[in-house]
């Protein structure tokens, strides 16, 4: 927390396209006692997050085995229904982020997560076990709207290191997720691995909310948040929803580069399952140097960055089936180090285009929109892997797999000049009126 501590006392505005910081004029926002306590317990609450989005993604072949699901589409379809319900809530979560105690929303979101795993672990039936995704799909939708929104507060300059420094924790927890699971569920079965992970989610979020402090959540409001438009035009409305679309195509392609990975490397590779959970975390390792890394160095030019960060992951996406196994790791290493990349730069770039006072329901809404595109890629390529019938052993079908999802990730760039929109015909006028006393 020194360390933090140090990097903030330090940090000055670069004055990038994105970097004016957005606040409401004429209010200002408390300042917490200890900012650096604060941000690195919402990057372990991040990490948890995290754990539970991939910790499925090695043992799809034994919970189809253990669960006797005729197709492994059905195994992938509880990772959608599990990012479906963590993305659909999220404009809610948002309205909830602006108006209420954020800490209390994002401990009691981690105990739903975490009692979702102990029931899925407890699964008797493939519907129990949807039910069990779904209730901690809805527990995890509580953390990015109110997180994102509290960062932003606490670090108006500057927001693109912070978000960069929290995105260390998700960038952990997507490494160890698919290790830990891997390998338990080799020891003792899918279930241990997801019953202790639910079980120490619950625990993390009691001590949340117990130690973080309150100053960092938003005062009450003095009019109702849904009389603050979150646009003043429908030409920014418009500007938003394609931004939101365009970078849930990115979110396809990262997601769907998981799942397919793991088949890939199961049914070509005959990989096991911790040794496929262990390469697959490689993607995550990196991500603990490049987001922090990235995440300031786009707060002196976000749209180059970002851009530089994306085209590189598109090739190594492209690139992947071709290499040999021994350099699956480095590959999925370097992948996850530039792709990884652009959350928190892209976070940062929203989140200083519109002012605090939407700043829940804008991530909320963008999440949402982003989130019900990017996770549909769990089921699809497992549909396009079950396709492949017997022939699912041949490498050379999966090349246009892997190159569509490469393509994706280019196209998503188009977002950016979106956002950039944004924030050039924004008025923060408009929204200091709208937020003011009555």
């Amino acid at each position: 927390m020194r360390f933090l501590n140090h990097i903030w006392r330090g940090t000055k505005n670069p004055g990038s396209t994105f970097d004016t910081p957005r606040s409401t004029p004429g209010i200002r926002p408390p300042t917490p006692h200890h900012p650096a306590r604060t941000l690195w317990l919402l990057g372990v609450l991040h990490a948890f997050t995290h754990i539970y989005h991939v910790a499925l993604v090695p043992l799809y072949l034994p919970i189809q085995r253990d669960l006797g699901l005729a197709t492994v589409d059905q195994a992938t379809l509880l990772q959608t229904l599990l990012m479906l319900a963590y993305f659909v809530p999220s404009y809610a979560m948002g309205i909830l982020a602006d108006r209420l105690d954020r800490r209390l929303l994002l401990s009691l979101g981690l105990a739903i997560n975490g009692l979702g795993f102990v029931g899925l672990a407890l699964a008797p039936n493939f519907l129990w076990a949807l039910a069990s995704v779904f209730v901690a799909g809805i527990g995890g939708s509580f953390y990015h709207p109110s997180a994102t929104a509290m960062i932003a507060r606490l670090f108006p300059i500057g927001t693109g290191r912070a978000l960069g420094l929290v995105g260390i924790g998700a960038g952990a927890g997507f490494f160890l997720s698919p290790i830990y699971t891997g390998w338990r569920a080799e020891m003792s079965g899918w279930r241990a691995p997801v019953l202790e992970l639910g079980l120490l989610g619950v625990a993390m979020a009691a001590l949340f909310y117990l130690v973080a402090e309150t100053q960092s959540s938003p005062p009450p409001p003095t009019r109702s948040v849904h009389r603050t438009p979150m646009f003043p035009s429908r030409a920014l409305w418009a500007w938003f929803v394609l931004a939101s679309v365009l970078f849930g195509l990115r979110d396809f392609a990262g997601t769907g580069m998981g799942s397919l990975s793991s088949l890939f490397m199961q049914k070509v590779h005959e990989f096991g399952l911790h040794e496929t959970g262990l390469t697959l975390s490689a993607i995550f390792l990196a991500a603990v140097i490049s987001n922090p890394f990235f995440g300031g160095l786009s707060d002196r030019g976000r749209i180059r960055w970002t851009c530089l960060v994306l085209g590189i992951a598109a090739l190594l996406v492209a690139w992947f089936p071709h290499v040999p196994p021994q350099w699956f790791v480095p590959v999925f290493a370097l992948y996850g180090f530039f792709f990884m990349a652009s959350y928190p730069m892209i976070e940062a770039a929203l989140m200083e285009s519109v002012p605090d006072a939407v700043r829940g329901r804008i991530y909320g809404f963008f999440i949402t929109v982003g989130g019900l595109i990017g996770n549909l890629s769990h089921w699809q390529v497992g549909e396009r892997v079950n396709a492949m019938g017997a022939s699912a052993g041949q490498t050379q079908l999966y090349f246009p797999i892997y190159t569509g999802l490469a393509l994706l990730i280019v196209i998503s760039l188009a977002g950016l000049p979106c956002l950039h929109a944004i924030r050039k015909r924004e008025s923060p006028q408009r929204h200091a009126t709208a937020t003011r006393p009555a």
